[in-house]
């Protein structure tokens, strides 16, 4: 007989080690996830990749990429802790919002993953260009201009790839906001920041839009992301509250 295991059976399983823990603590470890992913994604993106990518130059970039090697690993690495500590912080706020509204939890749990795992998908074009600079003999038929450009071509569908990913995470956001609105333990107005920075995640369904308008994106759900992160380690949630909420939907 075959056994089917749900998500709410894995998520479970996940949350086993912090099953006993006070729900403060929980809001706590999540808000260090939540500061790891964005530190590492700031990281990444902003001092390796924007670095190192030339736009609309490959022989810059190229030339860049070979010159900094090392480097170019290390962003691929530091992506890759990112989606990890990314998914580690779906599951925590599943566990840490489960009180506010099960089911809505696991929707927006299983969003989230979804968008975890485009993004992690999309970073094989980022490292594929240290395969097409690196000089493999079965490569000698492309001349090195067409290497080059076949390099920012890869780099140039991993940016789209994870703009879908972000999109996923605009419906994550505009569930965890409705989530924290609708809870009692933590302050409704980072629920409704969240709310609004999910709502300009989801201009990435249009890619042209997305790039268009993230920068004011970026920066709005920057400084939502601080105040929840901050707010979660200092205060974590009200705990009675907490224990109140979640044995109401026990009971109901």
């Amino acid at each position: 007989m075959s056994t089917v295991v749900t998500m709410e059976q894995i998520t479970a399983r996940t949350m086993e080690p912090t099953a006993d823990a006070s729900p403060r603590l929980k809001a706590r470890i999540t808000g260090v996830f939540y500061l790891l992913t964005m530190l590492t994604g700031i990281f990444a993106q902003g001092f390796v990749s924007g670095r190192l990518v030339v736009e609309g130059d490959a022989a810059a970039t190229a030339a860049n990429i070979l010159a900094h090697k090392s480097l170019f690993q290390w962003g691929f690495t530091i992506y890759m802790i990112e989606m990890a500590c990314n998914i580690a912080l779906t599951v925590l706020f599943y566990d840490l919002l489960k009180p506010a509204g099960r089911s809505v939890s696991l929707l927006s749990a299983s969003l989230g993953f979804t968008g975890c795992v485009i993004k992690t998908f999309s970073r094989l074009f980022y490292i594929a260009p240290l395969f097409v600079l690196g000089g493999a003999h079965y490569l000698s038929v492309f001349s090195a201009e067409q290497l080059q450009a076949l390099a920012l071509l890869f780099l140039k569908v991993n940016d789209p790839g994870a703009g879908i990913g972000l999109a996923f995470f605009g419906f994550y956001a505009l569930l965890n906001g409705y989530l924290i609105i609708k809870s009692t333990f933590l302050p409704r107005i980072l629920g409704v920041w969240s709310v609004v920075a999910g709502f300009g995640w989801l201009t990435f369904l249009s890619p042209t839009l997305g790039y268009r308008a993230f920068p004011y994106i970026a920066a709005f759900g920057l400084l939502g992301a601080v105040m929840l992160i901050l707010w979660l380690l200092v205060f974590g949630v009200n705990e009675q509250r907490w224990k109140e909420q979640a044995r109401t939907n026990v009971a109901a």
